[in-house]
């Protein structure tokens, strides 16, 4: 335990090129561990005076004539700011619904589109909300396709052997989270992409705990869909729109099943018949949520200044000192890291488990000021966002982990779980 203190995290921080970014998000409790990250990012000081200027301005003065005044384009133009953060071109991203609604649409496409292909692929470490979306495809579609989960052998990483095993011409979609949400284990995008294609399958990603934490080559895999959401490590505030992206080849025989006005060719020409708008545009469907929407650039923004070769430099050695931490500190004590050790197979969530996971996690939100995350069975989430978390940040979460146990403290509340966790 000596050979950890504050003054080394400390010097960790001030040697950090990005540390100044943390001074640009609402940061008002110094006391507070903040390590959710992975679930809702903090709030950028932008975001604060442009939702003032969303409401008093663009919506109070301008009312409707905003819609001329940009607000009309900002699906496709965040989505083109966004693209950049996902190794993609600008006019195939763009910002629409919720990350299962753009899943749904996408899915059902894709399974249109492969006919005579009965089979999806996916894994038991996917988001359970993504396989249930797959479930209703199916049913709508139906009842032609069958949904396959190859099983992780650890509940850590992804099974690899398993899906490229199950790889053959019957199948029509990979489904899988790029970055696995419980584990955070991160798959090989371009390995499991030429897998797929070369037996004729199209790979949809979810991108949404890799998206402003994990570099994301979409373009150099060859991906061909993805999906994901704004408000993690994107920091675009709670239920933010999601994304979605489409490589451009694909974007014309893709048809979207859920067609709306956005995504029609004239929509104020009114006409009964719908006719595609070319491009990303036709993926669209409703009236775009606008200041939740708008609210999005910000964040995006900030990624984008930092640089995403930078945040993942910081990400790694971050996630490498808090394993370390683990090790000393922690494992004596009964946690568990389920988390690859290899910092290439590593998102930017660390997940201990424990056998008093669920109340551990009680004590550090309740006596101990850190804001993790809990997953059952036994996965506290620690979040590491490195445009805002610091190395003291890590060193103290580490020490009241720790204090968590030595002390007792977790003893205080009950093993039964609210609804929400």
């Amino acid at each position: 335990m000596d050979s950890f203190s504050l003054e080394q995290a400390q010097a960790l921080d001030a040697a950090d090129p990005l540390q100044h970014f943390r001074q640009r998000f609402v940061c008002d409790e110094p006391d507070l561990i903040y390590l959710d990250g992975n679930s809702l990012g903090r709030l950028p000081l932008a975001s604060v005076a442009l939702a003032r200027d969303l409401v008093e301005r663009q919506w109070g003065l301008r009312l409707i004539r905003s819609w001329n005044e940009g607000w009309f384009e900002l699906p496709t133009r965040i989505g083109g700011k966004l693209a950049t953060l996902l190794g993609a071109r600008a006019d195939e991203v763009a910002i629409a619904d919720s990350t299962s609604v753009n899943l749904f649409k996408l899915a059902v496409a894709a399974l249109r589109q492969q006919r005579g292909r009965t089979r999806i692929l996916t894994d038991d470490l996917n988001f359970p909300s993504d396989l249930y979306v797959l479930q209703g495809a199916i049913e709508m579609l139906g009842g032609s396709h069958q949904l396959e989960i190859a099983p992780s052998t650890d509940g850590v990483h992804g099974p690899v052997d398993a899906l490229l095993a199950r790889l053959d011409a019957d199948v029509a979609l990979v489904v899988l989270s790029h970055t696995v949400f419980k584990s955070g284990y991160v798959y090989d995008m371009t390995a499991i992409t030429a897998a797929a294609h070369a037996v004729g399958a199209l790979v949809l990603w979810d991108l949404s705990h890799s998206v402003g934490s994990v570099p994301v080559t979409l373009n150099a895999a060859n991906a061909d869909l993805a999906i994901g959401c704004t408000y993690k490590y994107v920091n675009g505030g709670p239920g933010a729109p999601a994304f979605l992206f489409v490589r451009r080849d694909l974007q014309a025989p893709l048809r979207n099943p859920v067609s709306g006005w956005m995504g029609q060719h004239d929509p104020f020409a009114f006409g009964l018949e719908y006719v595609a708008e070319p491009g990303m545009r036709h993926f669209l469907t409703g009236t775009p949520p606008v200041v939740s929407l708008a609210l999005i650039e910000p964040g995006v923004d900030l990624l984008a200044e930092a640089g995403m070769a930078a945040l993942r430099a910081k990400s790694v050695q971050q996630t490498e000192y808090f394993v370390a931490l683990w090790e000393a500190l922690l494992a004596p004590v009964g946690y568990m890291l389920k988390t690859p050790r290899q910092a290439a197979q590593r998102g930017s969530h660390i997940s201990l488990g424990h056998a008093e996971g669920w109340r551990i996690n009680q004590a550090l939100i309740r006596d101990l000021n850190v804001l993790p995350d809990f997953r059952a069975p036994d996965n506290i989430r620690l979040g590491i966002a490195p445009l805002y978390t610091s190395f003291a940040d890590l060193y103290h979460a580490a020490q009241r982990l720790r204090q968590a146990v030595d002390e007792g403290i977790y003893a205080r509340y009950s093993r039964q779980r609210p609804a929400v966790t």
